[in-house]
């Protein structure tokens, strides 16, 4: 059941932050058990943050960009899973992509999200690897 949400664009230093760490650190610090260190890094403060909010304005999910392209830290509380929020965030990092002219975005995915982001026009490159303990693959989209 598709959900509607507004999704606005950050940056680390705004007011948004606090809701960003809470949202990331509810999903992947205490659900998956990354550990701290490995969750919060110095890409957070260059990066372009996306925030949704529901109707009412609760922070529901998050994810960040890089200037390379790199999508990551795709995160949608457990409530409001199964919604298609976390497609919609990734569908705003695809426009900001073309939006900044890069030829190509790509991600780091969960081996359990790899369906999701096919369907995004994502393509799995190279072999699983571990990223925190969790099995990961490579995915790229052409942004042509």
């Amino acid at each position: 059941m598709k959900v509607s949400i507004d999704i606005e664009v950050v940056q680390w230093s705004s007011e948004s932050r606090p809701a960003i760490r809470a949202i990331r650190e509810r999903v992947f610090i205490l659900e998956q058990g990354v550990p701290a260190e490995l969750e919060w890094d110095e890409e957070d403060a260059a990066a372009t943050h996306l925030l949704a909010h529901a109707p009412g304005g609760e922070p529901l999910a998050t994810a960040r960009m890089l200037i390379d392209g790199h999508i990551g830290r795709v995160a949608v509380l457990p409530e409001w899973r199964r919604r298609g929020i976390g497609s919609m965030l990734v569908i705003q990092c695809i426009a900001i992509g073309r939006e900044r002219g890069l030829k190509q975005i790509w991600l780091d995915a969960q081996v359990t999200a790899i369906p999701l982001y096919e369907k995004l026009g994502f393509v799995a490159e190279g072999d699983e690897f571990l990223d925190a303990g969790i099995p990961h693959r490579r995915m790229r989209q052409q942004l042509g």
